[in-house]
């Protein structure tokens, strides 16, 4: 299966670990990602007023970039990218007015249309390769390692716009995790916002809402917490420093991308997936829970 893939400005400078674990992931199951020639930012954000088309012009870019390559499918592993992505390509095809505007914009040798799907990674692991394929391919597995998913704002609302998953019971890591061995630990506050962008102007606001998901999954008995956006894997890693100060009894718990995870489950290389750079080092949990094995070429 090949599929062309954005990765995002955070995926190529901050979270490198992320992008390395969902390649090689993915390549481990057969998927071929193809980098979007000419991406650019999505923005970051998808705009509070849509009256502007210049603020859409940005994400819609990629997609037109998409179509005019001869894809129909856009794959994203960056929660955010996803989130804006698909919620612009959804406004798109709502309102063709706006869409024409834009391609009179774009200027671009052919009209986009709205006939690029854009899907998150775990959606096309998931439905596209299969659990069963997941668990074949899940050597040696995270058997010995509880994990906790959590799924954050962005994978899951708006929920008419995203259709991911069921925003209020959201299962589909779940899934994945269990099919890489995992024993999945269920827990409250997995679809709750960590505090987002908050964190930069104002840490001490952002604390408590990182500590009840830390917290509650902790006291779950996870070994790891598992994310799928950059932003929620620094707040909720970076501001455990704080939360030990803060919280006399809290304990750490280490946060990684559910990619990471998939490499360790398959028993490649993570030499590059950056553990050493998180705040919570999750390397001495990984090695106690015996998932840090013997390492294949990916």
């Amino acid at each position: 299966m090949r599929y062309f893939y954005f990765p995002g400005c955070t995926l190529e400078t901050k979270a490198v670990g992320f992008n390395r674990s969902a390649k090689d992931a993915a390549g481990a199951l057969g998927v071929e990602l193809v980098t979007l020639p000419e991406w650019n930012c999505c923005g970051a954000t998808f705009p509070l007023s849509t009256d502007n088309v210049l603020d859409l012009a940005g994400p819609a870019r990629n997609l037109v970039s998409t179509a005019e390559a001869g894809g129909d499918t856009l794959a994203v592993a960056c929660a955010t990218c996803f989130n804006v992505l698909r919620r612009t390509n959804h406004f798109l095809r709502n309102n063709p007015e706006t869409l024409e505007k834009l391609n009179a914009f774009l200027e671009r040798p052919q009209p986009y249309a709205g006939q690029v799907e854009v899907r998150h990674l775990l959606d096309i692991f998931v439905h596209d390769i299969g659990l069963e394929a997941i668990r074949q391919c899940a050597v040696p597995g995270l058997r010995g390692l509880r994990a906790a998913a959590y799924y954050g704002c962005m994978l899951l609302r708006p929920a008419a716009e995203i259709a991911l998953d069921d925003p209020e019971r959201p299962d589909i890591m779940d899934q994945l995790l269990a099919a890489l061995g995992a024993e999945v630990v269920d827990y409250p506050h997995r679809g709750e916002c960590c505090g987002a962008y908050l964190t930069v102007k104002s840490p001490e606001a952002s604390m408590p809402m990182s500590y009840r998901i830390l917290s509650a999954a902790e006291r779950a008995g996870a070994h790891v917490l598992a994310t799928a956006c950059p932003l929620c894997q620094f707040n909720l890693d970076w501001l455990q420093a704080r939360l030990r100060q803060q919280y006399a009894s809290y304990r750490p718990l280490p946060v990684l991308y559910f990619t990471q995870l998939m490499g360790l489950a398959f028993g490649l290389d993570t030499s590059g997936y950056g553990f050493e750079q998180h705040y919570v080092d999750p390397r001495p949990v990984l090695t106690q829970a015996g998932v840090l094995g013997e390492v294949k070429a990916p």
